[in-house]
């Protein structure tokens, strides 16, 4: 037996929501494949895939059958207990990566920020409150919350929210000379993506990479690569750091590892990961079965 919903229609979004969103004129109430229907009936090809999300397109068998057993035999029981899928989750993640660890979260910002947080605390635990300083790019993007668009490298998106998160250096995309030159010991990470995407899809240059792994080195700073957007298999490899056989200390993954169903996750190896003890971080449906 299906549910009667009450009628609702485009005009109702600008009635009663907050207006940090402008959709679409119409409104899509289907999808399956790369093709989604509107209120009237009309096809129509999705050519966003949800932002980098829905990496096997809209209700995709195997993902429907997985969600539906799961949905009728265990929800939420909150990080008091775990719970099998987020075991075989992270058995699986860590037996692709570099990883040794894996902290879930609901998206790609909390994983971000989940990984400036780590890094900061490593630097504090090990260097002292100096050292606390974040290298990111221009034109980056890191997420929506206070820290990640602090970290991210354009103003439209952190001007306006009062004073920013201290301590975060911006320096051009792809410029080892400029990485250099601002790096210190004062620095506890510097923050890249793989390839670059609101920047404009960008790759990192192999050279690149390999300088900032080795400038990370030299002065004990964590290299962070943000692969919310890259990972899950968009470049050819899982993860975009394959390809270039640079390896952080952290990761961050999100947008397609739920293939449209909110997850993140931020990845690290076990000798950082003891850095977050309990109760220094958290998340209350990270990890949901």
């Amino acid at each position: 037996m299906s549910v009667q919903h009450d009628p609702v229609q485009r005009a109702d979004f600008d009635q009663y929501l907050v207006p940090n969103y402008a959709p679409a004129a119409f409104v899509p109430v289907r999808g399956l494949g790369s093709r989604v229907w509107d209120q009237s009936g009309r096809e129509l090809i999705d050519f966003a895939g949800g932002i980098a999300v829905n990496a096997l397109g809209h209700c995709h068998p195997a993902l429907v059958k997985a969600l539906t057993e799961q949905a009728n035999t265990l929800w939420h029981i909150s990080n008091v207990f775990t719970n099998e899928p987020t075991l075989r989750l992270a058995h699986k993640l860590v037996d692709a990566t570099f990883a040794e660890r894996v902290f879930f979260c609901n998206s790609g910002a909390e994983a971000n920020e989940a990984a400036f947080k780590l890094a900061r605390r490593v630097a504090h635990d090990r260097f002292g409150p100096e050292k606390y300083e974040i290298i990111a790019a221009l034109n980056s993007f890191h997420g929506r919350t206070l820290f990640t668009v602090s970290v991210g490298g354009q103003p439209k998106y952190s001007d306006g929210f009062g004073p920013k998160i201290e301590g975060i250096i911006h320096v051009p995309y792809n410029d080892l000379d400029a990485l250099k030159a601002a790096i210190s010991d004062k620095t506890c990470a510097v923050v890249l993506e793989p390839i670059q995407g609101e920047g404009g899809v960008l790759p990192a240059d192999k050279a690149y990479l390999e300088g900032a792994r080795a400038l990370c080195d030299q002065h004990n700073a964590l290299l962070v690569f943000d692969e919310v957007q890259s990972g899950m298999g968009r470049s050819g490899e899982l993860f975009t750091y394959m390809h270039y056989g640079v390896t952080p200390d952290i990761l961050s993954s999100a947008k397609s590892l739920g293939g449209g169903f909110p997850i993140g996750a931020m990845l690290t190896t076990s000798d950082l990961a003891k850095h977050f003890a309990v109760g220094t971080h958290g998340s209350t449906y990270g990890g949901n079965p």
